[in-house]
């Protein structure tokens, strides 16, 4: 079910109603109302890939436990490799088997040997790769003794499949979530008033913005020869837009949505491309996963502890995992790699750690020039990666750059004077003002109303429900 469908418009003011005013007494059957109702949810799409999702859920659950109960470290250790081995199983088997079977017989064709690999026609199940890493996440905190398992199924496997969050994250902690699971709920009016306000920008992110980029963005990727390079680099900046638009957008809507049931998900995005630095806007950018990877791959290898070649050799492990972990393509391996790129000079200057603060022009309405042209080289770096995201192979890449490089001087005349070049100040000034809001506390009543009313009056007149797919919902 897509968030941006009439049918998820229907399901959430049901599963509402239920929740507060049938099962509000009763936090046992508000779970289990909730867990069926995000069963509903996921098998909308197909009802087979329900199967795999509680299967890993139950795996999760009783090796959580067997770790705990475990008589000896070896014991602990074991089961541990267990969980840990067997969800990684199952998400390298449906998400990368193709890629290596095509990738091993090109490596042997290109050594003089004919091959001919056996791949599978694999359908990828949903948010495969949000709900593996939050039951790997889970497994590893018991192992360390961070936590301690859930014995209740119910409110273990709402953890994973939590509907708002399922398939497109963000990519929960159980030291997060689970508490809130754990203890009675009550209705603030307040807290719904703020995860309304956060669906309807989430909407209008998706469908106003992104949605109105996509089909520019399609025809730009492509066609890259039939237009000048001008228009190419427009449309790196375009799909930049676009894919914060649609991620971000998904994020608010899945913490909005989980607001109305008074529960609080983790902020996924913080003004990303209001960044000074590539490292600031990987503290801003996909919060949850690039927390996930720091904490479970990064500090596990040794951090910026173990020297210096082998703290670079860290950084771009996360980076390359990271953009692998995106999908079965080259694309977002050099996607990875060349943010791990244009990390290092920071990591090595020991300047990665700048800037920790909430964004740029701190205790100010508007930024310096200085901060400005920080904001818009870190954009275009930013931009240019992502051409090896958006690129079907990277033929296709270095084609668009080559292109876009060669002839950036031109810019065909649509490009000019299209409406769509404002979404990109217009993106970047709403972040503005949001974060200022944020800072300043600028939330007065008729304030809300009047931008929730004026908001929704867009979606009605312009939002196409259900016609793009989020983006993130093919990782």
């Amino acid at each position: 079910m897509l968030f941006n469908s009439i049918s998820f418009l229907i399901f959430l003011p049901i599963v509402f109603v239920l929740y507060w005013f049938v099962f509000r007494k009763n936090l046992h059957r508000q779970n289990l109302m909730l867990l069926l109702a995000s069963y509903v949810f996921y098998g909308w799409w197909d009802w087979r890939f329900l199967f795999l999702l509680i299967f890993s859920t139950g795996l999760d659950y009783f090796t959580g436990i067997r770790i705990h109960d475990a008589g000896s470290d070896r014991g602990r250790k074991v089961w541990m490799w267990i969980s840990v081995l067997t969800n990684l199983g199952f998400l390298g088997f449906f998400k990368y088997y193709n890629f290596f079977a095509d990738s091993f017989a090109r490596m042997l064709s290109g050594a003089g040997f004919e091959a001919h690999p056996w791949t599978l026609q694999i359908i990828l199940p949903v948010g495969i790769s949000f709900y593996t890493f939050h039951g790997l996440s889970y497994v590893i905190d018991i192992y360390h003794k961070r936590i301690v398992p859930s014995r209740n199924w119910v409110n273990y496997s709402l953890f994973v499949s939590y509907f708002p969050l399922l398939v497109a994250g963000p990519i929960e902690r159980a030291t997060h979530l689970l508490p809130q699971l754990e203890k009675p709920r009550t209705f603030n009016f307040h807290t719904a008033v703020d995860g309304l306000r956060l669906m309807i920008w989430g909407f209008a992110k998706k469908l106003l913005i992104a949605d109105t980029l996509a089909p520019e963005v399609n025809t730009l990727f492509e066609q890259p020869e039939s237009f000048h390079g001008g228009s190419l680099l427009i449309g790196a900046m375009y799909f930049s837009i676009q894919i914060y638009g649609d991620f971000s957008g998904y994020s608010d809507i899945a913490r909005g949505v989980s607001k109305l049931f008074g529960i609080e998900l983790l902020v996924n995005f913080k003004y990303p491309y209001l960044s000074r630095s590539i490292p600031e806007f990987w503290r801003r950018w996909h919060i949850s996963l690039s927390s996930w990877f720091r904490d479970y791959l990064y500090i596990p290898l040794g951090g910026s502890k173990v020297g210096f070649l082998k703290s670079v050799r860290n950084v771009f492990v996360i980076f390359i995992v990271s953009g692998f972990w995106h999908g079965a393509n080259w694309t977002f391996i050099a996607w990875g790699a060349i943010h791990a790129l244009l990390f290092i000079p920071s990591f090595v200057s020991g300047r990665n750690r700048t800037n920790l603060g909430d964004a740029f022009a701190t205790g100010k309405w508007y930024p310096s020039i200085r901060e400005v042209l920080q904001m818009m080289i870190t954009f275009m770096l930013v931009s240019f990666a992502w051409i090896f995201f958006r690129a079907n192979d990277l033929q296709h890449a270095f084609s668009y750059i080559g292109r876009m490089i060669t002839d950036i001087g031109h810019v065909d005349a649509f490009y000019v004077r299209t409406l769509t070049n404002l979404f990109i100040p217009v993106s970047l000034a709403t972040d503005l003002l949001h974060r200022n809001q944020y800072l300043t506390g600028i939330y007065k009543p008729w304030y809300i109303v009047l931008e929730i009313t004026l908001i929704t009056l867009l979606i009605l007149m312009f939002g196409n429900f259900g016609s793009v797919e989020f983006i993130y919902f093919q990782f």
